[in-house]
Formats: structure tokens, C-alpha cells, sequence
């Protein structure tokens, strides 16, 4: 049990039959997937970790196959079955799992009858020679509702993708759609890609998804959704990316921890048609932030890991300076609309306190229709994440304003932002470069830009004051020669 039934009556499958499947289930009552019961209902956070799927009984082993399929127990969290499903020539097999298909600890005191056959699984992984040719690393996984995350070279899991956010940050209710079914292509022999399709459900929409995976140095992933529009939405968001910030650059002093940083991102990239980069190095707020970056069909947008070294962060068994970062690349014209970049306050890291994704343009009510297509990059530098000619934001730092060493408070704020890379490495110290600096429920009192001596690193000091309780923005770049010579540094400051 748990393998292909040969026998089964297989079925015909195609994207487009997948997609005239979720239209008609948008028309009908959304109805609630059951949970499981018994054994699988009844394990707990330290039974689940016991159990773990048997390389021996992973699926797609035969030769010339890059490619390995696992699968997820059910319980603790999740606790609700995804059907798997394989896809030959174009027809539906059946792929199965039962309780033979995983090892169960010592420390489960009631395990299952051997080769019980599972109701459905928690969610599956793909794994694939991805940093040696000898051996077969992770990939990609797809667990919990819409959730899924993968990983280029030489990283280790951080930051997650998901299908879609539905109202998220927003005050009606938000929903968490699930990948409720899923078919995989099996790859043809030497294949380096492979063909996911999924089913998403929610009470408000419902979805046909197709994913190609690539791995690679950068892997990539190319998703095209097809959705319906079940209930009228509040807020509709488009590629959702859920990472973690506790403290970093800006805030080290405000966490008693002996780590430099701790963070899977550390800032908000939007790159435009119109050649520009946004910077925006990410919060732990005092309270919920939410910014907004207006955009015409974006070029670009993710949450970035730009910080490569151990020293960084000096954590030896978290090693965030391997997370990979994650750019979206929109496929056709996304039109108007805007990057929603959402800040939690969290004290913990096992907390994801950021989300970003694109709301688009337009009243999101019930019976549209919408098609989106784009690109994911996981990787350690993917695509967008900088600009080869403009400089970059190297480190920012945030404290309090007026002259060090000095007891009196000023109640103005501090913000030291160091350029580096790109054109400013040929300038000189006295090279004519412009700070361009604005400020927005806040009043600027001092912009100071300086070479950093001995070094090709550009320092931009600004000071700013408000009122208790503002929400100030600020914005930075630096210009000369009739061009702009860094990419754009926006930052949110939450007066106290």
C-alpha cells in the first residue's frame, strides 16, 4: 500500500481542465475541509517531531531522475489532508502514502498499525543535487496552507512564499487560503525542471496554479495563477512573502541578545520600469506598521538577506547569513498599484512578523475574474536585488540625535546611512554629490554627506524631529553628474 495503483482508472489532466474545475467551484458555498481524527488528531508537537519520511520509500528514484519526491505527516498543525496526485502522458495517477511510507520515534507511545493507508498528507518536498552532484539536498517544500519555500545554492530554509493573502493587515477578517490538492508532472529522464499544479481554496476564492520549478545557483520558479473571486475582498494580495526581523543594524541595542543581528530579511527592494531601486530596511516596530510604495507595473520586488557574513550575525546554528533572499519578477503588465510591506511587532525569532506583496489596482469584488504570471528568484544574490551601477545601502544606523558623549537630550532622532559600490568607487572625496533628502510628519534639521576616509564608502547623516506618536518617513539618495548615483534608502520612523 502507499504506491501507484497500476490498475486505477487514470484520468485526463490539463492546467486549463484544472482551471475550468475552480471557476465552477467558485460559483458554490465554500465548504470547510474536515480535520483529521484518531492517531493523527492526537499527536503533539513532540510526536511530530519524531516522525520522519524514509529516504528508502521517496518516490521518483529511477535513473537519469534529478528529482525526489517526499511527503509530510499529518498532525499536530496540520491537521487537515492535501490530496498528491502524479501526472503521466497527460492523465491522472494515483500516488498514495501509508504509515510505511515514514519512521516513527521511540518516544511515540501510541504509533500507527504498520501499513495503514494516510487519508492525504500535510504537504510534500522536492529534493535535488542542488549543491553536490552526489547528493540530493532539499529543494522546495509546500506545507500549510498556501505556504511554500525553497532554496538557491548554498542556503538554508528562511523566508516563505505563499499562494495568496487575502485581507492580511487589513481590518476585515483575513483569511489563509490552503493548497488544498496538488498534481505533479513526472519529469522525463534528465528533466532540470518540474511542473507543479495546485488547487487553492478559501471562502472568498478559490485558485488554479501552475509552478515550474529551476534549480540552480538562483532557483526560479515560474507561478501563473488563475483566480476566482468567490466573495467580494477588502484587499487582494498578489505573490505574499512572509519573513522574520527581530533586530539588526538600526536596533541592536534594544534586545539583550550576544548575536550582531537576527533577521532571515533585511530590507524591502521595489525596482521600477523607470530604473529605479528602493531600499527600505526593515522594523520590529513598537506597534503594527504598514507602508505603501506606489508602483506602475513593477520590474521588481522581494525582501533581501544582503548581509553574506558569519561575522554578521555570529549565530552558529541559526547561520542567517545563508538564508536566501527572494525577488518577484511580474510577467506581463501588472498595472497600477502598490507593494504592501506589513511590520509586526515580535520579541521572538520563531515569530514571521514581515509580509510584503503587490495589491493591485481596482475593486476586488465577487465574480472576477484575474490572471497573474511571475517570476520567483530564491538565491543568495538574485536578480533586482541591487543595481550593477547605482550604489547600495550598505548598513544603516539609527540613534539618538545631537552630539555624542553629550547627556542632554535633544529629542531628535539620528539616522547614518553608509553608499557604497557602483560609480561612487571612481569618485573623489570632493567629487560634487548631491544628497537628496526628504521628510514626511517630520521636520529635517541637519543632512550631512561625506567620503569616509580610507575607504570607498559615502556616509549620509540626517537628523530629524516630530511630534510624539508620528509615523515619519524619510527618504535619501545621492545624485551628481546629472544622474542618480545610489539607489533610493526610504525608511519609517515611529516616533515614541
Amino acid at each position: 500500500m502507499g504506491q501507484e495503483t497500476a490498475e486505477a482508472e487514470v484520468t485526463p489532466f490539463s492546467y486549463d481542465s484544472l482551471t475550468d474545475r475552480m471557476r465552477l467551484l467558485s460559483k458554490e458555498p465554500y465548504q470547510q475541509p474536515k480535520p483529521v481524527e484518531g492517531f493523527l488528531a492526537d499527536l503533539d508537537y513532540d510526536g511530530y517531531q519524531m516522525i520522519r519520511y524514509r529516504r528508502d520509500r521517496s518516490r521518483w528514484q529511477e535513473e537519469a531522475q534529478i528529482f525526489r519526491l517526499q511527503a509530510f505527516h499529518l498532525g499536530w498543525l496540520f491537521e487537515e489532508p492535501v490530496a498528491i496526485h502524479e501526472v503521466v502522458d497527460g492523465h491522472v495517477k494515483p500516488l498514495g502514502f501509508s504509515t510505511t511510507d515514514f519512521e516513527y520515534g521511540e518516544g511515540i507511545t501510541q504509533k500507527p498499525p504498520a501499513d495503514t493507508e494516510m487519508p492525504g498528507v500535510a504537504g510534500f518536498r522536492l529534493l535535488s543535487p542542488l549543491n553536490r552532484a552526489d547528493r540530493f539536498d532539499e529543494l522546495i517544500a509546500f506545507l500549510g496552507a498556501s505556504y511554500f519555500r525553497a532554496l538557491g545554492a548554498g542556503n538554508v530554509y528562511g523566508l516563505s512564499a505563499r499562494g495568496l493573502a487575502v485581507n492580511t493587515g487589513h481590518s476585515a477578517a483575513e483569511e489563509f487560503p490552503m493548497f488544498s490538492e496538488f498534481w505533479l508532472e513526472h519529469p522525463a529522464p534528465g528533466s532540470d525542471a518540474v511542473v507543479i499544479y495546485a488547487a487553492l481554496t478559501s471562502p472568498s476564492v478559490t485558485g488554479a496554479y501552475r509552478f515550474v520549478v529551476q534549480p540552480g545557483e538562483t532557483t526560479t520558479m515560474d507561478v501563473t495563477a488563475r483566480l476566482f473571486l468567490r466573495n467580494d475582498i477588502a484587499q487582494l494580495g498578489i505573490a505574499p512573502i512572509t519573513s522574520m526581523f527581530l533586530f539588526g543594524d538600526s536596533d541592536p541595542d534594544e534586545m539583550d541578545d550576544f548575536r550582531e543581528a537576527v533577521h532571515d530579511s533585511e530590507a524591502l527592494i521595489l525596482n521600477t520600469r523607470a530604473h529605479e531601486t528602493f531600499y527600505r530596511p526593515l522594523n520590529n516596530p513598537p506597534r503594527l506598521s504598514s507602508s505603501y510604495l506606489g508602483a506602475q507595473d513593477p520590474a521588481s520586488f522581494g525582501l533581501v538577506q544582503r548581509s553574506r557574513r558569519f561575522d554578521d550575525y555570529l549565530d552558529a546554528q541559526a547561520h542567517y547569513e545563508k538564508r536566501p533572499s527572494l525577488m518577484v519578477e511580474p510577467l506581463g503588465d501588472w498595472g497600477a498599484g502598490s507593494v504592501r510591506l506589513v511590520e509586526i511587532p515580535s520579541n521572538l525569532e520563531g515569530n514571521d512578523n514581515i509580509v510584503a506583496f503587490w495589491v493591485p489596482g481596482g475593486d476586488m469584488r465577487a465574480g472576477r475574474e484575474l490572471e497573474v504570471m511571475y517570476r520567483l528568484h530564491w538565491g543568495m544574490s538574485p536578480p533586482g536585488d541591487s543595481h550593477s551601477q547605482r550604489g547600495k545601502v550598505i548598513r544603516t544606523r539609527v540613534g539618538e540625535g545631537g552630539v555624542a558623549g553629550v547627556e542632554e537630550k535633544t529629542g531628535r532622532r539620528k539616522f547614518v546611512v553608509d553608499f557604497g559600490g557602483g560609480l561612487l568607487r571612481e569618485l573623489p572625496a570632493d567629487a560634487e554629490v548631491t544628497p537628496n533628502v526628504s521628510a514626511v510628519n517630520g521636520t529635517l534639521t541637519q543632512v550631512v554627506l561625506s567620503r569616509i576616509s580610507g575607504t570607498e564608502t559615502w556616509r549620509l547623516v540626517v537628523e530629524a524631529e516630530s511630534a510624539a506618536g508620528a509615523v515619519v518617513e524619510i527618504k535619501a539618495q545621492l545624485s551628481g553628474y546629472g544622474r542618480d548615483l545610489t539607489e533610493t534608502w526610504l525608511y519609517q520612523w515611529v516616533r515614541k
